[in-house]
């Protein structure tokens, strides 16, 4: 499965002066989740995160929760889900978000070559240590999967200039303490991240975490090169919104950046 590398393709977009959107969804959450996936790309995302349901899934809010205790009940595994991404068809990249105790299992080798197969190119484990991330680190470069990590706002800089250079794909710049979630405002911490870590990194630069509406999109982009949003959509797709209301809300979202970002 052939699909624009992760990386190469969001530093090509942020060369031609486009701010990043990148949506995240739940795998295998509903029936039409692929359609959702399809939808996402036609409506203007730059890249899709993909999230793989786990039981315990620490960073994750309300809304993802109840997306991931959908999904497990419904019989997703990683590999369902992982079989499902390589049937269709994108121009765009994917990277898919889980827990390390999924890698663990599965073996590094295994998953890492699972993903490239499949034209994932990038992996987010936020449970995954900078200190002990050597072994899959080693496995998902040889597969060419870029391996996203994250940085807070209560990250130092000198652990943030590790995180930096040790990071694959685009920096996830944590827009605020705590779990994922839809929030009435961007945080003040937005703005703290992301003058942490761009003089730190010539990675695309994207924000998460909190990021609820078109104004909010724009007014992260304003800041950094992306936003990623994930509860805001979830909770749609969670009430019944399908493919066509995921695209209303991703294409709202495209708009805004473009016109204010």
């Amino acid at each position: 499965m052939s699909r624009p590398h992760l990386e190469t393709h969001l530093r090509t977009q942020v060369a031609n002066g486009k701010k990043l959107l990148v949506p995240y969804l739940m795998a295998g959450q509903s029936d039409d989740w692929l359609d959702v996936v399809q939808a996402l790309a036609e409506a203007g995302a730059d890249a899709i995160e993909i999230g793989l349901p786990f039981s315990d899934p620490i960073m994750d809010g309300p809304v993802i929760q109840e997306a991931a205790v959908v999904a497990l009940e419904r019989g997703t595994t990683p590999e369902s889900a992982l079989s499902e991404l390589g049937s269709i068809e994108l121009e765009i990249p994917l990277v898919v978000m889980t827990y390390y105790n999924l890698i663990f299992r599965a073996g590094h080798d295994r998953f890492a070559g699972r993903l490239a197969e499949v034209g994932v190119s990038g992996c987010i484990l936020p449970d995954l240590s900078l200190e002990e991330m050597d072994d899959w680190g080693r496995a998902a470069e040889c597969a060419g999967v870029d391996t996203v990590l994250l940085v807070a706002p209560s990250t130092s800089i000198e652990r943030a200039q590790m995180i930096c250079d040790r990071s694959r794909g685009f920096l996830y710049a944590v827009g605020r303490m705590g779990v994922t979630g839809e929030r009435a405002e961007i945080s003040h911490q937005v703005a703290e991240v992301v003058e942490k870590v761009k003089p730190l990194t010539t990675l695309p630069v994207c924000v998460g975490v909190g990021v609820s509406n078109p104004a909010q999109a724009a007014q992260v982009t304003s800041l950094a090169d992306g936003a990623v949003v994930g509860s805001a959509l979830v909770r749609r797709l969670l009430e019944g919104s399908g493919p066509e209301g995921a695209a209303e809300f991703i294409s709202s979202l495209r708009q805004a950046i473009d016109t204010h970002g």
